[in-house]
This record gives C-alpha cells, sequence and structure tokens, in this order.
C-alpha cells in the first residue's frame, strides 16, 4: 500500500482543509464587512499566506477590501484563517485604520 503525498492517509484531509478554510473565509468576510460598514457591492478577499521570510510571524491571514471608488485596503493578521477571532480582527482592522 503506497502512503504518503497521494497515498490513503492523506484522502480526505484535503477536502476537510479546503472547507474548513473555506467557513473561516465566509466568517472573515461577512464581520469584516459588518464591522467596517461595508456596503454589499464592496469586494472582500481572504487569503492565508505563509511568508518564507524568517522574520515574518509564519502564517498570516491578508483581507483585501475593494470598494467602488477607492483605493484597495489590506489588512494583515498574524495568525492562520480558522484561527482569527472576532476580536482579534478588530484589533487588526483598527490598528490599519491608525497608520
Amino acid at each position: 500500500m503506497r502512503f504518503g503525498l497521494f497515498g490513503k492517509d492523506n484522502a480526505g484531509k484535503g477536502k476537510a482543509d479546503k472547507a474548513v478554510a473555506s467557513e473561516a473565509a465566509t466568517r472573515i468576510k461577512a464581520e469584516t464587512r459588518d464591522l467596517l460598514g461595508l456596503p454589499e457591492q464592496a469586494a472582500i478577499a481572504v487569503n492565508e499566506i505563509l511568508c518564507a521570510d524568517p522574520a515574518c510571524p509564519g502564517t498570516e491571514t491578508v483581507i483585501l477590501v475593494m470598494n467602488p471608488g477607492e483605493k484597495t485596503r489590506a489588512y494583515k493578521a498574524q495568525t492562520p484563517m480558522a484561527e482569527l477571532t472576532r476580536e482579534a480582527l478588530i484589533v487588526t482592522l483598527e490598528l490599519a485604520a491608525d497608520r
């Protein structure tokens, strides 16, 4: 039996990980829209990135807010999407507003 990258032991894991990420992204988008008071026509993109730079904290959540007629705003939370709480999101959005 073959295991590893293409083996049975990973068969369901990818789908489960994608489902968790999708749920987290949907939640973060809704909370961002609510906290910033964004209209429905504003587009929100949520992505998780792994920074290879040793100075980076590792996995970050990047939120892009694209509101018609405004410059795109980017917010970074130094935590994975699934671990980003509403409270941490509030802090992330407030810190970016202070810049």
